[in-house]
């Protein structure tokens, strides 16, 4: 029998806010176990937590972006379980009334798009984090994280495969950057996502029973995971067994899924409105304020890249991978025409650079007019396409203050054009090489590149190549 994978996401985003979503402890990665704590996080009795605004403002950013419907009445619930880096012994969440509802997400999966619908967002706060160590008897507990402003994005089961996953995350990823909500690292913990994982015959319409795999922070263990699940889950379905709703833990050594326990059901957590935090009033005029100020997003650019600019859907996926790197484009697209030459050239050059600094673009050292000045010596057929790459690029960023056009000419890397210069290069090596034109004359058309190579010689690089191939077909009649 042929199978069918179903898969939905919850994803899990750290929001970039300047403190916890309901005190004021400091949320930066990196700090001392147990540093960036209060009393208020460590849910002593008698403390009451107080509402971030900005993790409203970034929750409705996000839901507009992603097309929902936006509550602007919304509630916070307590959720209650105990687990050992849960302070409180619950957790604040929203379940009856949450922020955003509805929405869909456009993913690219070989080089096919398809639409993921969004369930909901819900605001909630982070729980701490469980070191564990086989080696040591002890489990140790880091609650700088406790608190921390999350956003939990709940999908449809919409998903069919590991690539899809993968898609969606790297979408989502890009999407939270563009906002300015999250740095979206899933190395750091501020992205992950547990997958729920059903199977069921090819065809068929009703859904099985899931198991949710939990803190997926890798993309690649993510992929393992949601393959070898799915590989078990249908070894037991034809061993005529059933699918047990589980909650499943990852092992990255192994490559196996095992339990944690059974699979919750909302009526287990016992939600009930937080008594301590009264339910969120937005306004409309409110939600248009930050409606306006969404930038540019980044499946619109995508398309303006391809349909306005005419570049490849490659090249434009490229392009828009970063909200810095689609910027530099646009900025750098208002000083030349030649778009698909300037989108060459921030791929193959610019973008290398600033991995081999670890800059910002902010940082690169050029102008727009620079760039878009070596870009018209290559255009125009100055310089050599290799020449202003290899030479002239490296030579400008070592000295930003010059021009291409100057330092091209002061190094001689500027091409001649000029009819009777090229005649006579083109002269010389025929007059050197009788054999090789006979040959040529006779059908070996291939000495063509011979005979360019060595006119390039002569000249020192400096023959402009589209004149001077169409110099020496004349000359070799």
């Amino acid at each position: 029998m042929t199978y069918e994978t179903v898969i939905g996401l919850e994803i899990h985003v750290q929001l970039s806010t300047r403190s916890k979503a309901f005190c004021g402890d400091d949320i930066r990665f990196g700090g001392a176990p147990n540093s960036q704590v209060s009393a208020i996080s460590l849910g002593h009795p008698g403390t009451l937590p107080r509402l971030n605004a900005e993790q409203v403002k970034f929750a409705a950013r996000l839901g507009l972006a992603l097309g929902s419907t936006i509550n602007l009445g919304h509630t916070f619930d307590r959720k209650n379980y105990f687990y050992a880096d849960l302070p409180k012994g619950y957790q604040i969440t929203q379940d009856a009334r949450p922020i955003c509802v509805g929405g869909s997400i456009e993913v690219l999966v070989g080089g096919e798009t398809k639409t993921i619908r969004i369930h909901h967002v819900h605001m909630e706060e982070d729980a701490g984090k469980s070191q564990h160590d086989s080696a040591d008897a002890y489990s140790y507990i880091d609650l700088n994280r406790a608190g921390t402003p999350l956003l939990e994005i709940v999908t449809e089961p919409d998903l069919r495969s590991a690539e899809e996953v993968d898609a969606l995350m790297t979408a989502m990823r890009q999407l939270v950057r563009y906002l300015d909500i999250s740095d979206g690292n899933m190395q750091e913990g501020s992205m992950r996502c547990d997958c729920n994982v059903s199977i069921r015959p090819q065809g068929a319409t009703y859904l099985g029973n899931r198991c949710e795999i939990k803190n997926l922070n890798s993309m690649r263990y993510a992929r393992k995971a949601i393959e070898y699940e799915v590989q078990r889950q249908i070894g037991v379905v034809e061993a005529g067994g059933k699918i047990d709703q589980q909650t499943l833990n990852f092992d990255p050594a192994t490559g196996v899924t095992s339990p944690l326990r059974s699979k919750e059901d909302a009526h287990d957590y016992r939600y009930f409105p937080d008594p301590d935090i009264p339910p969120i009033q937005l306004t409309a005029a409110e939600l248009a304020a930050i409606q306006a100020q969404l930038p540019a997003l980044p499946w619109v650019l995508r398309k303006k890249m391809i349909t306005t600019y005419g570049l490849s859907a490659y090249n434009a996926e490229l392009l828009t991978a970063e909200a810095e790197t689609a910027a530099f484009f646009l900025a750098l697209s208002e000083q030349t025409a030649a778009y698909t030459a300037a989108a060459n050239l921030i791929i193959n050059k610019v973008l290398p650079w600033r991995k081999e600094q670890d800059k910002n673009l902010d940082s690169f050292p050029l102008s727009a007019a620079q760039l878009a000045e070596l870009i018209e010596l290559i255009e125009t057929g100055q310089v050599s396409n290799s020449t202003a790459y290899q030479e002239l690029f490296p030579a400008l960023v070592a000295a930003p203050d010059r021009r291409p056009a100057e330092l091209a000419t002061a190094n001689g890397w500027l091409q001649s054009a000029d009819a009777d210069e090229l005649g006579s290069w083109v002269d010389a090596v025929l007059a050197a090489h009788p054999d090789k034109v006979k040959a040529y004359q006779q059908g070996k058309k291939g000495l063509l590149g011979f005979f360019m190579g060595e006119v390039m010689k002569r000249s020192k690089g400096q023959a402009e190549p589209k004149k001077t191939t169409a110099l020496l077909q004349e000359r070799l009649g």
